[in-house]
């Protein structure tokens, strides 16, 4: 959902990418339902394990942000160019069991987060800030 949400909001000054350490494969229909209740495209998104961009050939990252709760926790690949990275602690609504309103719900909540931070991240000036200060301005977002 981040990938959507900062590929369309940061256009045209950011790329974004999305992956996890224990891609499926699919990106989960409730995903793809809140992208569609946002008119945010879906084509070509697809489920992937971060190694993809870790190696060579991967493209450039400015920033890195993990978000799933239990990626604090994991030990995170060295990313080429070491870019600036923050965790902004989602819950993963993958993991939620229950009706599926509960389920869909979990994937609203997490939307909602990821949105938020993201609006936020892109008020930031970042040209006119230093690595630094970028740095705890992301973090600080990340608590919020």
């Amino acid at each position: 959902m981040a990938e959507a949400i900062l590929s369309r909001k940061g256009f045209p000054n950011f790329k974004a990418y999305s992956a996890g350490s224990q891609a499926t494969g699919k990106v989960r229909p409730e995903a793809l339902k809140q992208l569609e209740l946002a008119h945010l495209p879906t084509a070509g998104l697809h489920s992937k394990n971060w190694d993809v961009f870790s190696g060579p050939g991967a493209p450039k990252m400015n920033y890195v942000f993990t978000v799933c709760d239990h990626a604090a926790r994991e030990v995170c690949p060295i990313w080429p160019g070491q870019p600036m990275t923050a965790h902004w602690g989602v819950p993963d609504p993958a993991e939620i069991s229950g009706t599926p309103e509960e389920i869909a719900r979990a994937f609203h909540e997490a939307f909602i987060i990821l949105d938020r931070r993201i609006s936020l991240f892109l008020c930031l000036p970042l040209s006119s800030l230093d690595k630094l200060k970028i740095q705890s301005e992301i973090d600080r977002i990340g608590k919020q």
